[in-house]
């Protein structure tokens, strides 16, 4: 056979230049990366057990959690980590082969079976099921100089103004504020009240997601109506407490004797953080520190210059002293 190709060498020419010509056609349309992805994407799951500690985290949430997740395809390992504050992230790692977005579904599906047997104050939280690594990609402090804002000013900023932001950065799979919490209003119940009124701390939270809701009023004069209707009145009625006073006037029981306790006589109504386990501080000044969570399989390069591009135009809107 190698005779028939010495002797005619143009023969052989001809096949070397198809044989070029295919494997640079078929080189196009290999799925080739010139930097592979060598780190494992990893799925994160979060909530909050509000007013647990991290025992009973473990045993109630991440268990449950954990038992559904495990033999899920592809899976390398897991681990939780549970704090005394009420909150659990569990990070589960994946093989470097496997598609993120698939990974995501499998841990959603697996997620959503032990729903079931989670405490139903977590359902009512939500848990989160997102695609994002363990370690933060970059950091921005957000702080006041002279003093002007306090941590929980600092962080709520963040949450309303650069939160949804930066995860609309390419590249960016989640933000995380680290600092003072968001507003929220804190009740602080008086024992010796409550034991003198026979009152229960239960009792009170049902007082308060019965009165702090948004109960829809209808219309006046919509169809069907009778002959000479014109007109159509959309009523509405008061929405969602949002002061101290508010707060206070919320009738927690409605005695025989038309008495009524409300809740500020059982209870000091105080607007704060949501938690006060972390507080943010920069040279000694509180602060508000803005994690950046790169999304698997992105550019970190380009997503750090996106975040910075934004966090720059940002800037410009920022109110003075900040």
């Amino acid at each position: 056979m190698h005779k028939f190709f010495i002797n005619r060498p143009i023969v052989s020419m001809v096949i070397s230049i198809v044989m070029v010509i295919v494997g640079i056609v078929a080189m196009l349309g290999l799925p080739t990366a010139q930097f592979p992805n060598i780190t494992p994407p990893e799925v994160q799951i979060k909530t909050t057990y509000v007013g647990a500690d991290a025992l009973t985290v473990e045993q109630s949430v991440a268990t449950p959690i954990e038992q559904q997740m495990s033999g899920v395809d592809n899976m390398n390992y897991m681990y939780s980590n549970n704090a005394n504050n009420g909150q659990i992230t569990l990070t589960v790692n994946f093989d470097v082969k496997t598609d993120p977005n698939t990974d995501q579904i499998l841990a959603q599906m697996r997620q959503g079976q032990a729903a079931s047997q989670l405490p139903s104050e977590v359902n009512s939280y939500g848990v989160t099921v997102q695609k994002s690594t363990a370690a933060p990609l970059m950091l921005f402090d957000l702080y006041s100089p002279n003093g002007t804002y306090d941590s929980e000013f600092l962080a709520n900023y963040a949450y309303i103004n650069l939160n949804d932001q930066l995860t609309r950065v390419p590249g960016i799979a989640s933000v995380s504020v680290f600092g003072a919490g968001q507003y929220a209003m804190r009740f602080w119940v008086k024992p010796d009240q409550l034991a003198k009124l026979q009152i229960t701390v239960p009792e009170i939270i049902d007082a308060i997601q019965t009165q702090n809701n948004v109960n829809p009023a209808g219309q006046i004069g919509s169809e069907p109506v009778p002959p000479g209707q014109e007109y159509t009145y959309t009523v509405r009625s008061q929405g969602r407490l949002a002061t101290e006073e508010e707060f206070g006037q919320i009738v927690v029981r409605a005695k025989s004797d038309a008495s009524i306790v409300r809740l500020k006589d059982v209870a000091r109504v105080q607007l704060g953080a949501q938690v006060y386990n972390l507080q943010g501080r920069l040279d000694g000044k509180p602060a508000a520190v803005v994690a950046i969570y790169q999304l698997p399989g992105s550019n970190a390069i380009a997503a750090a210059k996106g975040a910075k591009a934004l966090m720059a135009e940002a800037k410009k809107r920022f109110p003075p002293g900040l």
